[in-house]
């Protein structure tokens, strides 16, 4: 069955969260995040996107399946966490939309979705009239000890895209890791376009 692609807003997109939840829990348990999630605080850190009337998840779906999954809202819905990564940017936060999470199932990769993730949440934006884009990557040392021997980075994917580093912009947010009792800050990079 081929995976069909949609945006999602309001009630579509409140209706898709715990799903959305369910697939960052397990996607995000590999590297470079190692996330030791669950559904309680999913939920919480999805509320944000159920209170943004801009927001939208980008939905892939088999059937009635969601199988992958890309969130993005305006940058000033999200600015306790990020705003002093862009503290002395000189960039305006009200012109930027952030594309967060890309999830997906490993057996969808390849196909060409997260193409279709970025393209389906840069149009949202431009719909919006916003100016930017910007997502943040997490930044592991290469020689971590759970990194695996085939991991590729996704940079080349992103410049393909036309997003680079934002100089200077790391914001640090906290996370338990599989391997870890406790939260810890990671350094997670900005990357940015014009759209």
């Amino acid at each position: 069955m081929a995976v069909t692609v949609r945006p999602l807003t309001g009630a579509a997109l409140d209706a898709a969260l715990d799903g959305v939840a369910r697939l960052r829990i397990e996607v995000f348990r590999a590297f470079p995040y190692l996330y030791d999630g669950d559904l309680a605080y999913e939920r919480t850190y999805l509320q944000s996107y159920r209170d943004s009337e801009s927001a939208v998840v980008v939905g892939a779906f088999e059937g009635e399946i969601l199988v992958g999954a890309s969130t993005a809202a305006p940058l000033t819905d999200h600015a306790e966490d990020f705003a002093a990564a862009f503290a002395g940017s000189g960039l305006d936060l009200g012109e930027v939309f952030y594309c967060a999470e890309s999830v997906l199932l490993p057996e969808y990769r390849g196909q060409g979705l997260g193409h279709r993730f970025f393209d389906a949440r840069e149009a949202h934006a431009r719909r919006l009239g916003y100016k930017m884009t910007a997502f943040c990557g997490v930044q592991r040392a290469p020689d971590h000890p759970l990194r695996p021997i085939d991991y590729a980075p996704l940079d080349p994917f992103w410049r393909k895209r036309g997003y680079l580093p934002l100089e200077g912009a790391v914001a640090q947010y906290s996370w338990k890791d599989l391997d870890q009792v406790e939260e810890s800050l990671k350094p997670l990079q900005f990357w940015i376009r014009t759209l």
